[in-house]
């Protein structure tokens, strides 16, 4: 090519370089470029990878004759070119002992009679190195030199803007994906607070029905005709109650019970369970890592992610299939935490739950943990099962995620903080004491007369004196004018004018030897700190049944007797 006709090509080159383009488009145009430009037949552009160089644009036979695909910096004639940073222009390469043996031998397969290596340089900086090679006897002129350079110089910004682009590309995305996921996030907080809201006042009301329904089937003989609708209404106001308990969990508003575990006991403790919930079509598989750390956890809510789960995925095989729960040790990257809202990097446990089924699309994905979201039919599901596993997570400080597309299955993985301290053996819970009377004072401080008039007259039938109190207030005047002691304070968390907290800390000195007793129908930050008790607080959740509330009144009280005999005479 005479040398205008190359000048006018190399601008033309220049020019459609200089438009942004994606990296892999860009350098194979590059390789085509520079081979049209020298007349030659392969033409390769290796890219510098941390301390090694990777084939990532060819033309002709190239990627035959550089047949490695990652060279070191420093290795045969390109390695050279990129160490150096200088430009490289070899007659007869096959007899070079500088080339490796499988490079020697490529190029005396392919015919070569020159090699020309070209930098891209950014400044002082090795972006990348052009290999050239060509069968002409007489080789690479030094015009041809002049002339790769020149270009070279324009595919190194070339290849720097592509970077950029590149990098701000995916930033733009990366920010883009944390605000879809920050407005959800939002949403689901939102709907959390409502959800709250309506399970607390739910169960006021479910308090008072159970309550009632259990004191009046205790009025009636089995042959009563009254006797089946009241047991009908204690059953549907206990499924009733399940619900509001599962709003809880999604709004982070339930009590939880932390303890060191690790999560292969839990799976462990689960499979027999697990066997009854999945049938015989589908088949379970464990992958458990037997070197994994430990979570902290509340036990009995870890079980429920895992039913809940392994119901979900049980349900997404209607025909069987395979169901797989894995355990790992992970750790979240910063680059992963800044993708992920509510994400801390850090060690983690990773907890995934595997299926073979129908999988989701992208638009069910977007909604899977709403509450009352459900692919299933009419009466087959309530939508509250993975709102439950996803309000549990987060509550418990952790992170879940769902991979699934149509018909290639779900997997739902979860990460919990992993922490240094050892677990102890995962525990059944003691069994339930029976219902004990007893004949001490009680303060019933409750704002829905419903529910104080229910808690009075299970109270009164167990023995109990009460005094009752529908606010703070009168709970203090009360107190002022009753004359003997006081020994239990059954109070409601929030009340108008003054929580049930504060109400304590009024009475301790006029009554310095109450045991208290909450009650709530949703955690609160008077009582607990992010839904976890402190250990010395006493708390009973609504909706409660008759012999609950007796238990637990006859337990705070023999809690606070045992104390004080502990602590001996003054």
């Amino acid at each position: 090519m005479p040398r205008p006709a190359r000048l006018e090509a190399l601008l033309a080159i220049s020019r459609e370089l200089s438009r942004i383009q994606p990296l892999g488009a860009l350098l194979g145009k590059m390789a085509e470029a520079c081979a049209h430009l020298l007349d030659s037949d392969s033409v390769g552009i290796r890219v510098r990878d941390g301390d090694g160089l990777v084939l990532a644009g060819a033309y002709g036979d190239a990627r035959e004759a550089m047949s490695t695909p990652r060279l070191k910096i420093g290795e045969s004639l390109t390695g050279i070119v990129a160490a150096t940073g200088e430009s490289l222009a070899v007659r007869n390469p096959a007899d070079d002992p500088r080339l490796t043996p499988a490079h020697r031998e490529a190029y005396r397969r392919g015919g070569y009679r020159a090699f020309l290596g070209v930098p891209l340089k950014l400044g002082a900086e090795v972006l990348g190195v052009l290999s050239i090679r060509t069968r002409r006897a007489r080789g690479f002129s030094s015009e041809d030199l002049q002339l790769v350079t020149a270009f070279a110089s324009q595919a190194a910004v070339a290849l720097e803007n592509s970077r950029l682009y590149q990098e701000t590309q995916r930033a733009y995305e990366e920010l883009s994906e944390t605000q879809d996921q920050l407005t959800q996030a939002r949403k689901m907080e939102a709907v959390g607070r409502l959800a709250g809201g309506v399970a607390h006042d739910f169960n006021n009301l479910l308090t008072v029905m159970i309550g009632r329904s259990q004191l009046l089937l205790r009025q009636l003989t089995a042959e009563d005709p009254v006797r089946p609708a009241i047991e009908l209404i204690e059953h549907t106001a206990g499924r009733a109650s399940d619900l509001t308990r599962q709003l809880l969990a999604f709004s982070r508003k339930q009590i939880l019970q932390p303890t060191v575990l690790n999560l292969n006991a839990v799976v462990a403790k689960s499979g027999e369970l697990l066997n009854r919930v999945i049938g015989e079509d589908v088949a379970l598989i464990t992958v458990l890592d037997p070197a994994l750390g430990c979570v902290e956890a509340d036990p009995s809510q870890v079980e429920q992610i895992v039913v809940n789960l392994v119901m979900n995925a049980r349900d997404a095989m209607p025909e069987g299939g395979r169901l797989t729960l894995e355990t790992a040790n992970v750790e979240l990257d910063p680059a992963y935490a800044r993708r992920h809202v509510e994400v801390r990097s850090g060690p983690h446990v990773m907890l995934a739950v595997s299926d073979t089924g129908i999988g989701m699309d992208s638009d069910t994905r977007a909604r899977i943990f709403e509450p009352f979201f459900t692919t299933k039919g009419p009466g087959q599901g309530t939508g509250l099962g993975l709102a439950t596993v996803y309000g549990i997570v987060k509550q418990s400080g952790g992170h879940i995620c769902v991979y699934s597309e149509p018909g290639r299955g779900t997997t739902f993985k979860i990460y919990l903080p992993r922490v240094a301290q050892v677990a102890g053996p995962v525990e059944s819970p003691p069994p339930l004491a029976p219902s004990a009377h007893g004949r001490e004072t009680i303060l019933l401080v409750e704002d829905e007369t419903a529910v104080r008039d229910l808690a009075r007259d299970i109270l009164q039938a167990n023995g109990y004196t009460v005094l009752e109190a529908g606010h703070g207030s009168e709970a203090l005047r009360i107190c002022e004018r009753h004359a003997g002691p006081i020994h239990l304070m059954l109070t409601d968390v929030v009340m108008p004018g003054m929580s049930g907290r504060q109400l304590a800390e009024r009475l301790a000195p006029l009554q310095p030897s109450m045991a208290v007793l909450y009650m709530s129908g949703y955690t609160n930050n008077a009582i607990v700190h992010h839904g976890v008790l402190d250990a010395r607080t006493a708390f009973l959740q609504k909706p409660f049944t008759p012999d609950a509330l007796a238990r637990k009144v006859r337990e705070v009280i023999d809690a606070r007797h045992e104390a004080s005999r502990s602590l001996g005479p003054p």
